[in-house]
């Protein structure tokens, strides 16, 4: 009977842990954001992305993510099973149709789905942004990780640094603004 209770228990936990790691977390995690300065749109020491990963896009053909250098660039870490993706996925599509113009390029890397898992997937969320196929790209989580859960979406300056890390869900609202801060755009 003891033994039972134990396992519930880290049953819970467990479930707790994972519930928390993919919700809106209003808590200023460490993973979550930098500090940065009031006026300033990315962390005086943030530090240089690593752009230099060859993707396949849902045609088959390599993309290099150095391509979109002097780009502001939301990168999302997502997956066809995950609810906040989906719930993620629509800002982004619109993000990149009102800030694509000003600079914003929104790519979009599925973690663990396949070609023929994506294609329909991108078709019914109407995404209008880059979307690579990063099954087996390990080496790419890797550089922007750790990833202990998904979404993680990770915003980077036309300079190429990593200004701002949302590990879980985060809001429209917070995401928007953030990109407005390193488009430098006013609306």
């Amino acid at each position: 009977m003891n033994g039972m209770r134990t396992r519930w228990i880290v049953a819970g936990v467990s479930a707790l842990a994972l519930a928390l790691l993919t919700m809106s977390v209003p808590l200023e995690w460490p993973f979550h954001r930098h500090s940065v300065l009031p006026g300033e749109a990315c962390p005086a020491d943030a530090k240089p992305a690593d752009l230099n990963f060859t993707l396949k896009d849902l045609s088959n053909q390599d993309v290099r993510l150095t391509d979109f250098k002097g780009k502001v660039i939301l990168l999302d870490f997502w997956a066809t099973w995950c609810a906040p993706c989906k719930v993620e996925i629509p800002w982004f599509a619109e993000f990149q149709e009102k800030y694509g113009p000003a600079g914003l390029q929104v790519v979009g890397i599925s973690v663990d789905d396949t070609h023929d898992q994506i294609v329909p997937y991108v078709k019914q969320l109407k995404m209008n942004y880059a979307v690579l196929q990063g099954l087996g790209h390990d080496d790419v989580q890797n550089a922007y990780g750790p990833l202990w859960g998904i979404p993680v979406t990770v915003l980077i300056s036309r300079y190429g640094k990593i200004c701002d890390k949302h590990t879980g869900m985060s809001s429209k609202e917070a995401f928007e603004n953030e990109i407005k801060a390193l488009l430098n755009v006013v609306i």
